[in-house]
């Protein structure tokens, strides 16, 4: 059986009560990955592993029946952001050489979380340029 390899690691945010956020961190897993909440209220989040969330059972092991809970956690930690503040947090990993490749990003700003990954191709709108009498399958550039 293969293995992921991943690391996650993220930008430092400030918070506005340090506080409630350990809290938040300690009610929740995060497998391998370290949090830490400074005094001056700097939440990083750094660690070898990929960045999935599970809420904490009583004795302090992930809900796995609950199912991951990352968007729900960084909803919640959305309204802890100090204003202009950006918490980015990235992970990027994989199994031996075997396809598919992890890779994916969440950014807490204003209130709200976006994410990105792999799953989701889109059509590509590109189109390949050519320069006068070049030699076709040797694209030069490439246009929006």
């Amino acid at each position: 059986m293969a293995t992921l390899q991943a690391a996650t690691t993220s930008t430092g945010a400030i918070v506005s009560d340090p506080q409630a956020v350990r809290q938040l961190c300690e009610n929740h897993c995060f497998g391998t990955l370290s949090w830490e909440v400074t005094d001056e209220g700097e939440l990083t989040i750094w660690g070898f592993d990929d960045f999935e969330v599970y809420e904490a059972r009583e004795n302090g092991l992930p809900d796995y029946e609950g199912g991951i809970v990352t968007h729900e956690f960084l909803q919640e930690l959305a309204d802890h952001l100090e204003a202009d503040e950006e918490l980015d947090i990235q992970a990027t990993g994989f199994t031996k050489c075997r396809f598919p490749v992890l890779a994916k990003r969440y950014v807490v700003r204003d209130g709200e979380v976006l994410h990105a990954d792999l799953r989701s191709p889109t059509r590509s709108t590109s189109s390949v340029v050519r320069p006068p009498g070049g030699v076709r399958g040797d694209p030069v550039a490439v246009a929006p």
